[in-house]
């Protein structure tokens, strides 16, 4: 599409050896209690091989960096005095699995090896304080690719779209 090859692939929820699997890599055994490790959406510049991949293990890992402290909601104060201390249940990790995580990039070389930008890349990305026309989003267009991808990544997608945090 106009230069980009866009790939998506629907998987299933992981079942019990993967999340063994995916809690040994992490070192957690804090887990979404879904976590659809084989999807993902990819999109690809063809001229640049310039490559940005979104796929829950490099999201999870991501959260897992990021270390943030548990979720305080307030209203769960009030809650907590009105139960049994015995039946009360310590989250002591961020629940909410909140993520700086904004896919991962990879630059194909011409052997068609791939290259983590982190590692080794001429490629500079750049902070702006350019927005997207949300006027221009809500034209009727064509659709030049659709692909029904499960939610957690059609979310991530939208919120990275329009630049939410």
């Amino acid at each position: 599409v106009k230069g980009w090859v866009i790939q998506t692939h629907k998987g299933p929820i992981l079942n019990s050896a993967s999340v063994s699997l995916y809690e040994d890599k992490l070192q957690t055994t804090h887990l979404p209690e879904m976590v659809f490790g084989e999807s993902f959406v990819s999109i690809q510049n063809a001229q640049t091989g310039v490559k940005l991949h979104f796929n829950a293990l490099d999201a999870l890992k991501a959260w897992k960096q990021e270390a943030l402290p548990p979720v305080q909601v307030p209203a769960a104060a009030k809650w907590k005095f009105r139960s049994n201390p015995a039946d009360q249940v310590v989250l002591d990790y961020d629940y909410t699995f909140t993520t700086p995580y904004c896919g991962s990039d990879v630059v194909l070389n011409q052997d068609a090896t791939q290259t983590s930008l982190d590692e080794c890349s001429n490629l500079c990305w750049e902070d702006t304080d350019d927005r997207i026309d949300l006027v221009a989003l809500s034209a009727k267009e064509p659709i030049l690719f659709y692909d029904e991808v499960r939610k957690q990544i059609k979310l991530f997608l939208i919120a990275l779209y329009i630049g939410l945090p």
